[in-house]
C-alpha cells in the first residue's frame, strides 16, 4: 500500500528500506538545517529527561553514550609496519 503522506514528513520507522537513500537526501544539510536539527533535538533532550541546568546528570548520560558506542563499534586492527617480525 502506498504511503499516503510525503516521505519528507514520514520518521524513519514508518521509511521503506528503498525509499530510504531518497528519504536521506530530502534531508536539509544547510548550514541553518544542521543548526535546526540540534535545536530540535535538544528540546526533545530537554522534554523527555528533563535535566536540570548545571547538573553532572546530562555530562554522565552523554559519557554513558560515547562508551556504548565506542564499545559496540568495530574496531580498526592495527598491524606492524613494513611486515616486521
Amino acid at each position: 500500500m502506498a504511503s499516503l503522506m510525503p516521505l519528507e514528513d514520514e520518521k524513519l520507522m514508518e521509511v521503506k528500506l528503498g525509499e530510504l537513500p531518497s528519504w536521506i537526501l530530502m534531508w536539509n544539510f544547510t548550514s541553518s538545517g544542521i543548526v535546526g536539527a540540534f535545536q530540535r533535538g535538544s528540546d526533545r533532550y530537554h522534554k523527555y529527561i528533563n535535566v536540570q541546568k548545571g547538573s553532572i546528570s546530562g555530562i554522565n548520560m552523554m559519557l554513558a553514550a560515547y562508551m556504548v558506542f565506542k564499545l559496540k563499534l568495530p574496531r580498526e586492527r592495527k598491524g606492524t609496519v613494513g611486515g616486521g617480525v
